[in-house]
């Protein structure tokens, strides 16, 4: 499963960051989980893309379930997901923010 994600949201975003982070071994022992022999339900993914400039949040999550709508409709397939979606941008302002929090020199 999270291959298969890893491949669908490279081709369809072309990403300049993407991190996958399976939690499902977080999750087994939910009521909803018993019974499943899958563990690829419960996944966090970051992505920054371009394709997700001048689209607000609701709109960038909406493209990826999209995307990723029959990995969560089988059976045993994705039951969380949560999403971190940003643009290039975004992602060196949030890079910025984190420096100088730490009182690292920011490159301007």
């Amino acid at each position: 499963m999270e291959d298969a994600m890893r491949v669908k949201i490279s081709e369809a975003f072309n990403p300049s960051t993407l991190e996958v982070y399976n939690d499902s071994h977080k999750h087994a022992h939910h009521k909803a989980m018993q019974g499943s022999t899958s563990r690829e339900t419960h996944f966090r993914v970051v992505i920054t893309s371009e394709a997700f400039k001048s689209k607000m949040q609701p709109a960038r999550h909406r493209m990826v379930y999209a995307l990723l709508k029959d990995e969560m409709a089988q059976e045993g397939g994705i039951h969380a997901l949560q999403l971190k979606t940003r643009t290039p941008e975004e992602e060196e302002r949030q890079k910025q923010r984190e420096e100088a929090e730490r009182g690292e020199p920011v490159n301007a």
